[in-house]
């Protein structure tokens, strides 16, 4: 009897889909987007918040297709499943445009703002770009700050699940006429992307998984994996002559700098990196583990995190100033899903006894659980089924990526889809963080994929060519940052 309830539910759900798929709900015109030169598609389509009631409130999905550049073969296309949660693809469309530039050679592009993000209904907490990330520190992070963003949102909170971002998306696969379609999940992505292998996989050609946080491993678990991205990182500065003469007692003065910013937070004025005005500085040590944590994510910016400890240890802030800016106007992520999603998908599984061993680490201890402990008691609920947790199980071509040095999806996520899925290869790149794609050779591979479909015969050799990581040892280094910095006037530490 549940079997035929939950065959009958299903019914109801594709119908829908695919009446609003098919009707006058669509708009699509010829626009144009920021950093793309060639006219690009925007779209909208109507979907009901809540697809068991299709008459009810409906919501605009806004997406963008980024047309082949020689459509002659109409290939089948590629949907972009944006991280997060909280990330919306559209806003992401220059970058993807250029890393997937092979793959649009020959195929469309879609990028849909998932409900919740962009232009898609979003859930934004108000001040969530406004506030002042120099004076702030996470510690000051309150439930009134939660309280207030609850009650700046809008809508049936339960309908913005991970779920019902697919049934849109779906639902824009079939307003767009397209019989099938290929996916790339990166990070969150990937958990959207496994939602949609298993609730629509006959629309699926192919899925590509980058950074994977599998369905079976709750997210805001990031203590163990952090601590294991920061160890390679410092293992990886003394096998380096250059790094290691410059900072011989690195971890030495990261846990000395941490035991000093518990005791009290540093307060220093500075010229401010961008404008040049003098602004208060507080450096407390949530504010300092979570502004490393950040610059873990890729390659590129763990270059700098040797050089930003010791300059911090030794009382200059200003290195670590120059990280901060960057997420000045917030980090293009909608706190309102993010929240929602993680509150009520994910912090529900984690028991008390995972939070210890997670807790058990040499880096932040029980830092990144934090935030999550303080909103999600007071996040509106919502549960998902039981059966949203099992593994996925789709036979569909899959081609799983995972950087080593990845601080929040390490390479034990993605043995998880391994385990499950009948038709994939995992690739493992050694000297690469997360969202593998997004900074090698990786998106060409995943080009040859999306031709051949066979995960197992995949030419992988660029990936050795990737170097070793390599790091800043001195102000005068040629990034851009740190010039900056060591341009400015300092301040006062107090």
């Amino acid at each position: 009897m549940k079997n035929i309830r939950v065959a009958a539910s299903l019914l109801i759900l594709l119908v829908s889909i695919s009446v609003y798929g098919n009707n006058q709900q669509l708009t699509l015109e010829n626009c144009h987007v920021d950093g793309i030169r060639s006219q690009v598609k925007c779209g909208t389509l109507q979907v009901p918040e809540n697809y068991n009631k299709v008459n009810g409130e409906h919501i605009g999905i806004n997406f963008v297709v980024l047309p082949a550049i020689d459509s002659s073969d109409q290939k089948t296309p590629l949907m972009f499943l944006a991280g997060g949660p909280g990330q919306a693809a559209a806003e992401l469309a220059s970058g993807l445009s250029s890393v997937f530039y092979e793959v649009r050679k020959t195929r469309d592009l879609i990028l849909i703002d998932q409900r919740g993000t962009g232009a898609s209904h979003p859930l934004q907490c108000e001040d969530a770009t406004e506030q002042n990330v120099y004076a702030l520190i996470p510690e000051d992070f309150s439930a009134e700050d939660i309280k207030r963003c609850i009650s700046n949102l809008t809508g049936d909170l339960s309908q913005y699940n991970s779920e019902n971002a697919i049934r849109d998306f779906e639902a824009v696969r079939i307003a767009l006429g397209h019989q099938q379609i290929n996916i790339y999940g990166g990070s969150y992505g990937t958990r959207a992307g496994l939602v949609y292998m298993r609730l629509f996989p006959d629309s699926l050609r192919s899925v590509v998984l980058d950074s994977v946080g599998p369905i079976e491993v709750p997210i805001g678990l990031f203590g163990q994996s952090s601590a294991r991205s920061f160890n390679l990182l410092l293992q990886n500065c003394q096998k380096e002559p250059s790094c290691q003469q410059a900072f011989p007692q690195l971890e030495q003065e990261f846990q000395a700098l941490l035991t000093r910013l518990e005791k009290q937070p540093a307060q220093v004025t500075i010229a401010h990196p961008r404008l040049g005005t003098q602004t208060k500085f507080v450096i407390s040590k949530a504010k300092f583990l979570g502004t490393i944590r950040s610059q873990l994510y890729s390659v590129a910016s763990r270059s700098l995190v040797p050089l930003m400890i010791h300059q911090a240890y030794l009382g200059n802030y200003m290195p670590l100033a120059g990280l901060v800016a960057q997420t000045e106007g917030g980090q293009g992520i909608y706190i309102g899903l993010l929240l929602n999603i993680t509150c009520n998908e994910d912090y529900p599984r984690i028991s008390n006894d995972d939070y210890l061993l997670d807790a058990n680490n040499d880096f932040g201890g029980d830092d990144s659980h934090l935030s999550f402990k303080l909103s999600c008691p007071l996040w509106p609920q919502y549960r998902p089924n039981e059966d949203f947790y099992k593994p996925v199980v789709a036979n569909i071509p899959t081609l799983i990526l995972s950087g080593d040095l990845d601080p929040v999806t390490p390479p034990s996520n993605g043995e998880y889809s391994a385990n499950s899925l009948p038709n994939n290869k995992h690739i493992v790149v050694k000297n690469a963080a997360h969202t593998v794609a997004i900074t090698t050779c990786a998106s060409d591979i995943i080009n040859e994929f999306l031709t051949s479909l066979n995960p197992n015969a995949l030419d992988e050799t660029c990936l050795d060519d990737i170097p070793k990581e390599s790091f800043m040892t001195n102000l005068n280094g040629g990034i851009s940052t740190i010039e900056t910095l060591n341009n400015t006037e300092g301040g006062t530490h107090k």
